[in-house]
This record gives structure tokens, C-alpha cells and sequence, in this order.
């Protein structure tokens, strides 16, 4: 019987209105909601929860942790703060069922003072609990302010929940542990949270490793990946939640603050269960849909997309995730019209960022060829100076993206404005866009058209302050292009042009680190490790304080863990 067999069996033999407080019957309870919100039934699946949540550990932690999936999958502001506020309630939940000790006790001191048999396995329980609402927290401020401040700023919970995690699973090893009615479920609990920080600490830039105080330890990559496997391919509590870790890390994390090279094929192994379970699934379809996505296949991936809107109306704010996908697949497709379209639909439905969508629709008009009739009569400079009045704050803090849209908005206030030659094409470079389209030839040749069209209109373009940053802006995106169809020495020239005029840039000075990037992952494909680190250590240690630059320093670290063997003294096993 498979895992998610024997989970759904678990669920058919619970009745979720049961009264008992029993550490088994909660587990059961809160598996049955799980089920009801994977079933698309969000609402009936907090409700279940929500009568024990200030009593039980488990249904606050399930609580709250629904919550946050919410939040982690819409952006919603709103979403991000109510989840982590009730994080912190479970956490004080889970606080009330720790073993008894003074302030001055660690977990750690607990340990070796009482030894493992000496918790009760709710202690135990109480202990991985606790840990993940450190975890989970740790992961909502990530959410606010990509720039790490905030998630450096609480690098004491951090450390905290990597200690007791760490120190969980040598007791689980310990020849003293017995195993409790529900040791499956600690279990997994245990290789959730050892597997999320290998995995997550293996991703961070050195420089945050270095602030949040972590000295001696680095993530293993590979050993992170294979606890949160083991978790997901066993029957827990957990094991939907080391799923969805894992999906996250291939479709988005190892996308977006990575290099683009997570493993579709081992994240579709994972979701075809979910997907046979859960055929109408919001959640799996959305996943299915952007695993077709980054493949390349984009007609399958816009009808998953349009599938997963259908599939359910409760949650309208899940559709806005869909949609961002939508416009971004015909961003590649090149067709600008629908694009706009569901950059329009974001602009009037979702409050993420109401400036990076304005942004977006301004720089899909600004595609449009001279005779396309433009919607509602918006005209892109107008659109482009309206960006700055709509930036917002996330807990105190402005988002990269919108940053880096209002920055590149201020030659609209001139009274002649220089238009920007390619923004959705700019954009697409900051969320990785260029990895999908290399996957198919005649994606990447439709782009470096419209590419060599903006450089024949820069070459006849007058000299003004922005014409340097421009020209390399383009270069840099045609060197992907020209890489991405095999054009290596093209595509180097392309790269080397873009830093060989660092001097000469006046604004969009993130494009010299990257360049740098872009040329030292083309150097690893040819095997040329050596000359690969050397450009990855300028771009790292020679520049700073331009636009994404904590994007650019996740991407940095990802090239670097490919070009050599990454330490491997994060949380490990004792054997």
C-alpha cells in the first residue's frame, strides 16, 4: 500500500468531530483537514481545526500552517501578516506542552541531563512542533523582505529551530530513543525540519550565513533533498508538507533564486500521486502547470493554469497565481496583447504589488506595434509615471521588484522621455524567464528577433544618458539567447562587452555582476570550472547596492555549488 493509500485510509477511519484529546486522535483530525483543504474545501478544512486550535498543538500548528500555504501561494500582504501572527499563537501553543525547564535550559541541556527517555512522547511532539513554528515563521519573513533583513534580524529563532531539529534527530539515532505509538509522525517531523535547513542553508549566500551567525555549518543540498524524500514517501503527518517543500525548491526556489536546473522529472514522480488523488486539485494543477511551464511546453501549461482557475472559486486569490503564470507564458510566446491582459487583471484584483503590475502593463504597451489598438486608451508613459505612487510596504519593508520597476520608471519624468528598449523582456531576465525559453529553439530565435530589432533602433538612436545602459541591457539579453542556441562565442563576446563598459553605465549598474554570471555558468557548461569561479568571485565580492542585488547573490551561490563540491557539515546523521 502506498503512502498515500495509508494516509487516506487513516482519514476514512477518523470522524473529524471526535472529542478526544489524545495525541493520535489529534494527528488523525488534523490529516482529515489536510485532506478537506487539498480537496479544494479551504474553508470547511479550517473550520474543523478551528475549535481545538487553542487547546491542541497539532490542530494550531495545522492551522496556522494552512495559513501560511495561503500566503506562500497568493503574496497577499494580508495573507503573510494573519498567518504569521498565528504561527506565533501555535508556537505559544506548542510552548504550553514542552517539558518544564528553567530559561536558562536548551532543549540541547534538557537532553543530556535527562536523557531521551525521560520526555513523554507528546514532550517529544511538543519539541518538533515548536521547532516548525520557528521554521514556518523564519519562512513568512523570507516572504516580506527578500533582501534577508528581517530573516537576519530573527536569526536567533533561526538558530534555535536548527539547534533542536539537530538535536532531534541524534536522539531519534540514540540507542536509548523508544519508539512512541506515534513515532512515524515525530519522524517526519524530524526530516522535514533537517531536510528544509540542509536545503535552504545550502541555497544562501555566504555573506547571510555570516550574519545570522552559522559559523562551521553549510547546507548540504543533496542530503536535504533526501530526508524531505523520505519524508514525502512515507506515511505522516508531514509528508504532504516535505512534498510541497520539494516542489516549491524545483518549480520556484532552484528557478527564481537559483539557476534554473531543479528536477522536473523527480517533481513529476511526486505529484502524479497527488494528482491521481486529487484530480481537481488547485494546488497540483497549479503545479502541474508550472512544471509544463518551465519545460518549455507552454499550450499544456496555459491549460493547467486555465484548468486550475476552474477547478475551484472560494479561493479567488489562488487564480491571481495562475494568472502571473498566464501572463508570464505569453510573455514568451511573445504575444503582448495577452500578456497585458492578465497583467491588467492582477492590476484590478491582487494588492501584492500594484507598482510592479502597472509596471507590467506599461511595458507591454509599450510592445504593441504602431497600428495594435491599445486597451481602455492606457498609454505607457503615463502608466510608467503612475509606478512610484503605488509602492507599498510588506511589515515595514518596499519589495525588490517594486524597486527595481520605480528605478527604471524615472526617465518617464523628463519631458521627453527615452524610452526603455525591451521591459517585459528586462523583467523576464529578473524572474529567470530565459532558462524556459531556451528549452525550445524557436522560443529563443523569436526573442533575439525582437532583440536585434531594439539594437537597430538603439544604433540610429541620438546620444543621450541612457544609451550605454541600453545597448548593454540588450547585449546581456542576446548573449542568453545566443548561448541558449549554441552560439558560444557570440554569446561570450556579448557577455564581456556588457562589463568591459562597466564605467560607461550610468543607472542599471546590476547588469555588469550579472553579465559576469551569465558568462561563468556558460564557462561551466564548456567545463572551464576554474575561470568560472574566478567570474563568480568579482561578481560576488566586487560590486554592490545595485537593483536585486540579493537575487543576484542567491544566483551567485548557486553557480558556485555547482562549479565545486559544496561542505557538507549541515545537520546530518550520526552514521
Amino acid at each position: 500500500m502506498s503512502f498515500l493509500s495509508s494516509w487516506r485510509l487513516s482519514i476514512s477511519r477518523t470522524d473529524l468531530r471526535m472529542p478526544s484529546s489524545s495525541l493520535k486522535s489529534s494527528l488523525d483530525e488534523c490529516m482529515g483537514a489536510l485532506d478537506l483543504f487539498l480537496s479544494n474545501r479551504f474553508a470547511d478544512a479550517l473550520t474543523h481545526l478551528e475549535a481545538k486550535t487553542k487547546d491542541s498543538m497539532y490542530h494550531a500548528l495545522t492551522y496556522a500552517t494552512i495559513m501560511e500555504m495561503q500566503a506562500m501561494m497568493t503574496f497577499d500582504p494580508q495573507d503573510i501578516l494573519a498567518a504569521g501572527n498565528m504561527m506565533k499563537e501555535a508556537q505559544t501553543i506548542c510552548q504550553r506542552f514542552r517539558k518544564k525547564s528553567t530559561v536558562a535550559d536548551s532543549f540541547n541541556s534538557l537532553v543530556h541531563k535527562h536523557g531521551a527517555n525521560q520526555f513523554t512522547e507528546e514532550e517529544l511532539h511538543a519539541e518538533v512542533c515548536y521547532a516548525e513554528c520557528l521554521l514556518h515563521r523564519a519562512a513568512l519573513t523570507f516572504l516580506q523582505d527578500e533582501n534577508m533583513i528581517s530573516f537576519i534580524k530573527g536569526g536567533m529563532k533561526v538558530r534555535n529551530s536548527y539547534q533542536t531539529y539537530r538535536e532531534l534527530q541524534h536522539l531519534v539515532q540514540s540507542t536509548s530513543y523508544i519508539q512512541g505509538e506515534n513515532h512515524c509522525h515525530f519522524e517526519g517531523g524530524v526530516k522535514l525540519g533537517v531536510g528544509a535547513f540542509n536545503l535552504t542553508l545550502s541555497m544562501l549566500p555566504t555573506r547571510v550565513l555570516r550574519l545570522l551567525e552559522f559559523v562551521g555549518f553549510s547546507g548540504d543540498k543533496e542530503y536535504g533533498l533526501a530526508q524531505l524524500h523520505e519524508g514525502a514517501l512515507t506515511h505522516n503527518f508531514r509528508a504532504v508538507l516535505c512534498t510541497m517543500l520539494l516542489l516549491c525548491y524545483y518549480t520556484f526556489m532552484s528557478f527564481v533564486l537559483g539557476t534554473g536546473d531543479g528536477d522536473l522529472e523527480d517533481a513529476e514522480r511526486l505529484l502524479q500521486p497527488y494528482l491521481k488523488r486529487y484530480p481537481k486539485g488547485a494546488i497540483f494543477l497549479f503545479f502541474a502547470g508550472r512544471i509544463e511551464e518551465i519545460k518549455g511546453n507552454l499550450d499544456t501549461a496555459i491549460a493547467r493554469f486555465e484548468e486550475c482557475c476552474e477547478a475551484q472559486q472560494h479561493w479567488k486569490q489562488f487564480h491571481h497565481m495562475c494568472y502571473w503564470e498566464l501572463m508570464w507564458c505569453f510573455t514568451y510566446k511573445r504575444q503582448w496583447k495577452m500578456a497585458y491582459f492578465y497583467a491588467d487583471l492582477l492590476c484590478k484584483e491582487n494588492s501584492w504589488s500594484k507598482a510592479t503590475y502597472t509596471y507590467m502593463k506599461a511595458a507591454y504597451l509599450s510592445m504593441f506595434g504602431k497600428d495594435d489598438h491599445k486597451p481602455f486608451g492606457d498609454d505607457e508613459n503615463e502608466l510608467f509615471r503612475k509606478v512610484p505612487d503605488m509602492k507599498q510596504k510588506i511589515a515595514g519593508k518596499s519589495l525588490p521588484t517594486e524597486k527595481f520597476a520605480i528605478r527604471k520608471t524615472r526617465r518617464y519624468f523628463a519631458e521627453n522621455p527615452h524610452r526603455l528598449p525591451v521591459p517585459p523582456l528586462e523583467m523576464m531576465y529578473i524572474w529567470n524567464g530565459y532558462t524556459v525559453i531556451g528549452k525550445h529553439r524557436h522560443l529563443t530565435e523569436g526573442m533575439l528577433e525582437t532583440l536585434l530589432e531594439a539594437e537597430e533602433e538603439l544604433d540610429t538612436c541620438p546620444a543621450n544618458e541612457y544609451l550605454i545602459d541600453d545597448k548593454c541591457l540588450v547585449k546581456l539579453l542576446k548573449g542568453l539567447c545566443l548561448k541558449n542556441l549554441g552560439k558560444v562565442a557570440e554569446a561570450e563576446h556579448h557577455f564581456s562587452y556588457v562589463y568591459m563598459n562597466e564605467k560607461n553605465v550610468k543607472f542599471d549598474h546590476y547588469l555588469v555582476p550579472n553579465a559576469l554570471l551569465e558568462h561563468s555558468l556558460l564557462l561551466l557548461e564548456q567545463g572551464k570550472k576554474d575561470e568560472a569561479v574566478k567570474f563568480l568571485e568579482t561578481a560576488k565580492h566586487d560590486y554592490k547596492n545595485y537593483s536585486m542585488e540579493s537575487r543576484t547573490h542567491f544566483r551567485i551561490q548557486s553557480a558556485l555549488l555547482r562549479a565545486r563540491l559544496p561542505t557538507t557539515n549541515g545537520i546530518h546523521s550520526a552514521s
